[in-house]
């Protein structure tokens, strides 16, 4: 079983809270760090390896970002892209895009990479203050 993953938001990046026992990952917060590919790296590389496994239960992945730089949105669409994948291949996978109801912008993004999943549910929900 893989080690569950808590990182602790920073101003530059996200809450993180992978919890693979539950089948259940959070990134929540701001999302620009200076080395994307470091602090990202690891995590999807850990993502990767527990979706490529077999008789996965369900999974639910959570975002609720307020901002993120284009380093980042990179690193969410081939996230996307490992969902539908592994989706396809019969694991239920829930995407649930979390943002503040005033932020269209946020809402918009989701919308877009929404757009990209054939095969795993997706959920925009809009957070009322």
């Amino acid at each position: 079983m893989m080690e569950n993953i808590k990182i602790t938001a920073t101003d530059r990046s996200p809450e993180v809270d992978f919890d693979f026992e539950k089948g259940v990952f959070t990134l929540r917060g701001e999302s620009y760090p200076e080395d994307v590919p470091k602090f990202f790296g690891p995590l999807i590389d850990d993502l990767n390896a527990y979706l490529s496994s077999d008789n996965l239960p369900s999974v639910e992945m959570n975002f609720e970002l307020i901002y993120f730089n284009s380093s980042t949105a990179k690193v969410l669409m081939s996230l996307f892209d490992l969902f539908d994948q592994t989706a396809a291949r019969g694991v239920p996978i829930t995407v649930n895009w979390r943002y503040d109801s005033e932020d269209e912008t946020m809402q918009e993004l989701g919308e877009e990479l929404a757009e990209d999943l054939e095969h795993a549910s997706f959920n925009l929900i809009a957070l009322e203050e």
